[in-house]
């Protein structure tokens, strides 16, 4: 039996509060961060020198192409190609690593990255603002740091009379433009202009070394141009020469603006040749960021987090003695703190600053600006960060969130939008929804507002109002259909979050009609919620997208499938449970998603990884759902859940992260749950309770006050993890979350925990809220047919998710209104016909919902000799004589694809007859592997036995042209016959300047059409 709450709570906090570590002594957390974790799986980290939001991330390149290499690093590689200026951290994308530069010793090697050298593990030490390694091919140690807009090198050569620095900018991305110059025996200065991710990005910079070169050489194409001090090209390297330098020091400053700016830089941040210094104040930025949030102990041991890497492996029986060696004692609390602070790391490498020591920037519109009073910032990807970084950021980092906020404002005012992804004065619009709109209202609310809200405002209803990504689509039908556009879910649910925080905007601007518009938008995400299952599915003509498989990564999702888009309205969460009908539903719901044994089907997908059941916590829309059972009658899975998400999901193993770190979002994740936290939507100001996994975590606020959370238990028990009682400020506390205002005035919570749930204790507990309550939607009505096309007579169904609203309908196109038809029985569909309906209910209508539905000509019948890929089916046997042509945005159907096997296909005319010409539709799209057949042969029989050719067209684009396009490969024939086969030839494995070289192309078809 266990002692009362209070007595245990009590003997437990004095126990803590008497350990030694509690001492006052500051720590040095910089010790507790492993930049190595996510350099391996498909975490895309890099392990290099950088500061708090650096301009400069200086960190090696190993490199060049490939998923896993888009931050230019990966663990397991043992060849560098050298060190450069910029680096993404966690991207799925792959950009930056500019201006290259690599010590050498010998001759100067340009041609094919000749300069590259080997070095080993064993050699590499980073921590936070410093990295080492040895070069094995030239014998030379390199030392790394950086302030925030400067990189400096430091060089050990061996003694020789050939020591190099290689300046390569023709590394990585695809050079539009580039020049360096020699300024002096000590200075260098250029330029470079690239096109990858961000379409144009230009980066000046200016380098400084601490002994004089005594000679030089630029190249052009790899040639080197004698006498020649400024070089301009698209291929430019050099090298500098030294002699016996012994150790040589570079400081290398950047800018987007000019070699002045980068000058400027470079002089303000690095006045001298100190390394040792600059790596102190580095290390000075990083402790001081990290000592935000204090956390210790946290021990209690954890098998399901595997070895920790601080400590020795358990080795084997020894043999000679007979004796078994003594198993290591594991450290699992430092374990946990580096997990922590390796994560609270991460999550301070992105945005990266992006305006000069005096102000200057390049804005989106490739104009030169000066930031007043704010540094502008780039590289945001708002898609993930949204939903854990920057609510973290709000906690723990108010001011520079306001410099976020300025720098969209400013993106806005230049370039028209507010950002979606923005890199270096580039929009790459990657991703789905404007969450640039959460991150303000977010910050809005949390009382960060000195910036002009109006201005905010006016901007995010014109992100969200104009004619792109289905955003009309999303207007006009009140969700984006997936005849209109490719991964239609989940843009409608990720615009219905976007409209509900420009709603709690409009209410605490008070602007009353902004908010009935904007809540009532919030509410889209029902139109995509099929009631007859509980998933979300895409709209399509009408009805739902079929066939439906909830494990499906399909063209209707972003980087998921159903099953991980199904829970996707945090701000409407009560109404979604509701909808699946009521909390029990609910709660089985999310059990099913985080037990079922059902596989991933449909396409492959890496970013979707991490699986719980089909929960996949290494992508970001998942990072909410374990905490919606808190709004059930079991929160204790909540707890549950995230102890096993934390434990299994994350390591401090170069592996350690369950998926892409995408900028700190999946970092942030571990930080705020790990404090027991979370804020599954941005603007309700309600954080989730959790579990805390430390015995002490002070998170220090920006106005001066601390807010300490104690979980004594997380020291004791590994399987303590459900809540047993609960005190804010000495008091007992009966929430399930804290309400901001909580933490942000300062405070003590206080969680004590225990093995077995605690279900007399949570049931009491108050429950979140996440409910929009007024200005409700009536949800569209949804056929149910069996196909848009058909060749015999069939019936058609009009349902509604709301079972109390009444359907009209109209069978001539005509808009409905409530004086048309009155649904009450299935209808008959025996020609062509456009079917238009709206649900009404308490004088409330929805949009209007229209399918169209055409008969197909049933004097041929087709057959494939070769079956269409499952996951490219379109209508299914009949789809290349239904009369539907694809479109060139082939992710919105309407093709079927083959890979593997050419699509041989025969028709049938039921007796011979004159055929004048035969056509077949096809589409190119090489980026996607999707290539144009090498030709089409038609072939004609009149016994279906005995074939002839007839023609054989071939195809006139090559593999290489780059832009998606479509192709008619027509043959006049003008000949009798009953049979016409048709063979497209595949052009089979991708060439070998392809990036996907070897691996299988598609064909994808649509319309086969006989004259």
């Amino acid at each position: 039996m266990r002692p009362p709450f209070c007595c245990l709570f009590l003997s437990f906090f004095a126990l803590a509060i008497s350990l030694p570590s509690f001492a006052q002594k500051k720590k040095d957390y910089t010790q507790l961060v492993n930049p190595f974790i996510g350099t391996g799986g498909h975490g895309h980290t890099y392990p290099g020198a950088v500061v708090p939001f650096g301009m400069v991330q200086l960190s090696p390149d190993t490199r060049l192409t490939g998923w896993d290499g888009c931050s230019g690093y990966y663990y397991t590689d043992t060849v560098v190609y050298g060190f450069s200026h910029t680096h993404l951290s966690g991207t799925g994308i792959a950009d930056y690593c500019d201006v290259l530069f690599m010590p050498t010793t010998g001759e100067a090697r340009f041609k094919n990255t000749g300069y590259q050298s080997g070095f080993k593990k064993k050699n590499e030490i980073a921590t936070p603002g410093y990295y080492k390694t040895h070069l094995d091919k030239y014998n030379i140690d390199v030392e790394l740091t950086a302030s925030t807009r400067v990189g400096v090198h430091r060089y050990n050569f061996p003694k020789t009379d050939q020591a190099n620095i290689i300046i390569d900018l023709l590394h990585r991305d695809e050079v539009l433009d580039s020049w360096i110059e020699v300024v002096n025996n000590h200075e260098i200065r250029g330029f470079r202009r690239s096109r990858s991710w961000a379409q144009d990005q230009s980066l000046y910079f200016y380098a400084k070394f601490s002994k004089p070169f005594k000679t030089y050489g630029i190249a052009a194409n790899d040639t080197l141009q004698q006498g020649k001090s400024k070089l301009q090209g698209k291929n430019i390297k050099m090298f500098i020469r030294f002699d016996n330098p012994g150790e040589v020091i570079a400081k290398v400053g950047i800018s987007s603006v000019s070699a002045d700016g980068a000058l400027k830089n470079l002089d303000a941040e690095v006045p001298d040749f100190d390394f040792k210094t600059v790596e102190k104040q580095a290390k000075t930025l990083w402790n001081n960021e990290l000592s935000k949030i204090e956390v210790e102990g946290g021990g209690a041991g954890s098998a399901d987090q595997g070895e920790p890497q601080n400590t020795t492996r358990p080795a084997g029986n020894n043999r000679k003695s007979g004796l078994k060696k003594q198993q290591p004692v594991i450290d699992y609390a430092k374990t946990k703190q580096i997990i922590f602070y390796t994560s609270l790391y991460h999550a301070m490498l992105a945005p990266n600053v992006y305006s000069d020591v005096d102000g200057q920037y390049r804005g989106m519109d490739q104009k030169i600006h000066t930031a007043g009073g704010f540094n502008y910032y780039t590289v945001f990807s708002l898609w993930d960060t949204y939903r854990a970084e920057d609510p973290l950021l709000n906690l723990i980092d108010r001011k520079r969130t306001l410099d976020f906020v300025k720098s969209f404002l400013a993106m806005y005012e230049q370039g028209g939008l507010l950002p979606i992804w923005p890199l270096a004065s580039n929009e790459t619009y990657c991703m789905v929804g404007n969450h640039s709109i959460p991150v303000i209202v977010d910050a809005y609310a949390k009382g960060i507002r000195d910036f002009n809200a109006e201005e905010a405002f006016t901007a995010m209803k014109a992100a969200v109002n104009r004619n792109q990504f289905g955003l009309d689509s999303y207007r006009k039908n009140g969700v984006v259909l997936s005849d209109d556009e490719p991964e239609s879910v989940s843009k409608t649910l990720e615009y219905a979050i976007d409209d509900w925080c420009i709603a709690q905007m409009a209410k605490m601007l008070n602007k009353p009609d902004d908010y009935k518009e904007f809540i009532r938008r919030a509410q889209y995400w029902k139109n995509n919620f099929n009631n007859q299952n509980g998933f979300m599915e895409a709209r399509a003509n009408g009805g739902w997208y079929t066939p439906f498989e909830p494990t499906e990564i399909n063209n209707n999702f972003t980087e998921g499938n159903s099953w991980q888009y199904s829970f996707l309205a945090p701000q409407d969460v009560e109404s979604l449970a509701d909808r699946m009908g009521g909390k029990a539903a609910f709660e089985a719901k999310l059990d099913e998603l985080f037990t079922t044994d059902a596989k991933l089907s449909g396409h492959q997908q890496d970013d979707v990884s991490g699986l719980i059941g089909q929960y996949a916590h290494g992508n970001e829309p998942s990072h909410h759902m374990a905490y919606l059972y808190n709004f059930t009658d079991s929160p204790v899975k909540t707890q549950f859940y995230i102890n096993k998400i934390l434990r299994e999901e994350y390591s401090d193993n170069p592996d350690g992260l369950s998926g892409n770190e995408d900028c700190g979002q999946m970092s942030a994740w571990y930080v705020i749950s790990s404090l027991g936290i979370y804020n599954i939507m941005p603007g309700q100001n309600q954080f989730q309770i959790g579990m805390p996994q430390f015995d002490k975590a002070v998170i220090n606020l920006e106005n001066g006050k601390k807010f300490t959370i104690y979980n004594p238990g997380a020291s004791i028990n590994r399987n303590d993890i459900y809540l047993q009682g609960m005190n804010l400020n000495k008091k007992s506390y009966n929430k399930l979350y804290l309400n901001y205002d909580d933490i942000e005035t300062g405070g003590e919570f206080e969680v004590l925990t225990g093995r077995l749930p605690n279900k007399m204790f949570v049931q009491d507990l108050e429950k979140p809220g996440s409910k929009i309550a007024d200005n409700l939607i009536v949800p569209n009505p949804y056929i149910l047919a069996p196909a848009k096309t058909f060749k015999h007579p069939f019936n058609i169904e009009i349902k509604d998710a709301d079972t109390a609203a009444k359907i009209y309908y109209t069978l001539d196109g005509a808009a409905p209104t409530a004086n048309s038809a009155l649904y009450s029985s299935p209808i008959h569909i025996s020609s062509n016909t456009t079917v238009k309906a709206i649900a009404v209910e308490d004088n409330k209508t929805s949009f209007v919902d229209e399918g169209t539905f055409a008969k197909i000509r049933d004097d041929i019948k087709l057959t494939l000799v070769n079956k269409y890929l499952p996951n490219y089916a379109d209508e299914g046997d009949n789809a290349l004589i239904n009369g539907i042509h694809g479109k060139v945005n082939w992710r919105l159907g309407n093709w079927q694809g083959y890979q593997g096997n050419d699509l041989i296909a025969i028709i049938d005319m039921g007796q011979v007859k004159p055929i004048k010409q035969v056509s077949l539709g096809t589409l190119q799209d090489t980026g996607s592997w999707i290539v144009f057949p090498q030709y089409v042969q038609y072939w004609v029989s009149d016994d279906g036995s005995n074939y002839k050719l007839a023609a054989t067209v071939n195809t006139k684009v090559d593999i290489k042209n780059p832009d998606v396009q479509t192709q008619k490969f027509t043959a006049p024939l003008n000949i009798n016959a009953r049979y016409i086969k048709l063979i497209a030839k595949q052009y089979g494995p991708l060439p070998e300047w392809h990036e996907s070289k070897g691996q299988p192309s598609y064909i994808f078809a649509d319309e086969i059409t006989v004259e």
